[in-house]
């Protein structure tokens, strides 16, 4: 029996779907799935903690969140790339793991005990800063982001913390030590695990806020609810650390568990290093990619967009750093729960249905929900009857609606994200040939990548800059809800055409396929009667 029929044969029924895993293998799965999710719930604390403290800064509201992420996040994001290609030149790969990681741990550990406390020496006063943003109106939310410049500080790190620690740190192991037949089964348990990380984070935050809460007044309740939560990211970051070097004395040197031949990325190309008027001109000569890079765009572009809005919602209904933060923690341990449950359903879509069908499913859901989300919030911004006499039939405040239905889209996309926008994404590239794979998905990462992260902050900063002032971003809902319909629009008309050329390769490689595996015999009977024929065509002529 050969090991690839081994292999899969030895997982039957639940067993095979849940936890296709061997007992030796356990060693090597349990310790990274570990780290996977150590990475995630320090990911989710960083990102609930940072949307907090900018929102809620003096001078600040969620539109700041727009300017930092194009002209902060975007250029630190590309120094570190440069910075982290020297030190890969400098350090072994073990060393460089813990070069890159432990900065991050010394600053969030530093900004709770030594940081945040001295902020008001540290910061522009309120009073400064509204004098400030009364004298330059258009750059009403570029001040505080510059005036609160460690809470700004923050907000990077806690960004870089996913596309650094995880994207490339944690899987760039993964990839180096995992063989092929092994990331088949063990890639989506990671991502299971790792959702495990986000159920346990939304718990710990809700009960740093809730004690933080309950502190006497004369305290600062956010500065104690700041350090336990830095306190549990830096023993989260110490776990990743120890299980690190622990794979590394116990894994690295078993035979069985890792061999060097053997691992997944000896047996990929390198991806190239493409420039971002390298990346254009390889996608425009390519319509499929093209296609492709429109999915990644629109994405980043709807969910930044909405995301701009519902978080400017979430500061009016909690305008407290401690209930702000629990809410947050309330949405990381939903989003962690439905994301399981849609990956287990994700997973079944994909194998009993078309590409089309799993493709279509996350920009329908994108553009009914915003849809609605984006109504709500137009209505409640009008000083009408109409909308005091509906917020009356309802209930409760449009403001409140706008945060519960925001709540909702964003849980679903995300959720629709990991189980079937990824999947079908890297599916689409299984048809195309290895040049195309590996230059096209590298442009495709760059071009829609990139651009889909900052092309919502650029709309919104944009806007904001262009009419000055304390203008929100729930003023403008009657742009930006058309741009994302717009955008869902040509989604949507990327994944059809796609979805047609992808069926037409899909076809054409199994034709190519089953012609090759045709049998001496039956090649030989075709041959005979295709001569068999031709003669019957002399004789008659």
């Amino acid at each position: 029996m050969s090991t690839k029929t081994a292999d899969t044969s030895a997982f039957k029924g639940l067993r095979g779907i849940f936890w296709p895993v061997h007992g030796f293998e356990l060693k090597k799965f349990l310790p990274m799935g570990i780290m996977m999710m150590c990475i995630l719930f320090n990911y989710t604390i960083l990102r609930d903690t940072k949307d907090t403290m900018l929102v809620t800064a003096p001078g600040a509201g969620a539109e700041c969140i727009s300017f930092l992420k194009l002209y902060g996040v975007t250029p630190c994001a590309i120094l570190f790339m440069v910075v982290f290609v020297k030190l890969a030149n400098i350090f072994t790969r073990e060393k460089l793991f813990y070069a890159v990681l432990t900065p991050f741990l010394i600053f969030f550990g530093a900004f709770a005990f030594i940081i945040y406390p001295a902020r008001e020496f540290l910061h522009l006063s309120l009073p400064t800063i509204q004098s400030l943003q009364a004298s330059y109106p258009n750059f009403h939310w570029l001040i505080p982001i510059i005036s609160n410049w460690s809470f700004s500080l923050f907000y990077i790190l806690s960004e870089l913390w996913g596309s650094v620690v995880l994207s490339m740190l944690f899987w760039q192991f993964a990839n180096q030590i995992t063989k092929i037949k092994e990331a088949k089964r063990f890639y989506g348990l990671f991502g299971m695990l790792g959702n495990v990380g986000l159920l346990l984070s939304g718990p710990t935050i809700i009960y740093t806020a809730k004690y933080a809460a309950s502190l006497p007044k004369d305290i600062d309740s956010f500065g104690i609810n700041l350090k336990l939560l830095m306190t549990a990211v830096m023993v989260a970051g110490a776990i990743i650390m120890f299980t690190y070097r622990w794979m590394y004395k116990h894994v690295l040197t078993d035979p069985k568990l890792y061999n060097p031949e053997e691992s997944s990325s000896s047996k990929k190309k390198s991806k190239p290093k493409l420039s971002i008027g390298e990346s254009f001109k390889y996608i425009l000569k390519n319509p499929y990619l093209m296609m492709i890079a429109v999915l990644v765009l629109s994405y980043g572009v709807a969910i930044n967009l909405v995301e701009g809005v519902w978080k400017g919602q979430i500061k009016i209904a909690f305008p407290d750093k401690n209930d702000y933060n629990m809410f947050m923690g309330k949405f990381s341990t939903i989003t962690g729960a439905i994301t399981i449950l849609l990956m287990i359903v994700g997973n079944n879509i994909l194998r009993n249905f078309s590409w089309f069908k799993a493709a279509i499913i996350t920009p329908v859901m994108v553009i009914i929900t915003s849809g609605i989300f984006f109504t709500v919030v137009y209505i409640g911004t009008k000083n009408s009857a109409d909308a005091a006499t509906s917020a009356a039939l309802t209930g409760g405040s449009f403001v409140m609606m706008a945060v519960i239905i925001g709540l909702i889209q964003n849980v679903l996309s995300k959720g629709t994200k990991y189980s079937l926008f990824d999947s079908t994404k890297q599916m689409a590239y299984i048809p195309l040939d290895e040049e195309s794979k590996v230059k096209g998905q590298a442009a495709v990462e760059v071009i829609g990548g990139r651009a889909g992260k900052s092309g919502g902050a650029l709309i919104q900063s944009s806007l904001l800059f262009a009419i000055g002032g304390s203008v929100s971003l729930a003023s403008l809902t009657y742009i930006l809800g058309p741009i994302v319909m717009i955008v869902c629009a040509a989604w949507i008309v990327s994944v059809t055409g796609l979805s047609k050329k992808f069926n037409a390769l899909v076809a054409s490689k199994n034709e190519d396929s089953t012609d090759s595996k045709k049998p001496e015999t039956e090649k030989n009977e075709e041959s005979s009667a295709s001569a068999t024929a031709e003669k019957k065509e002399t004789v008659e002529v």
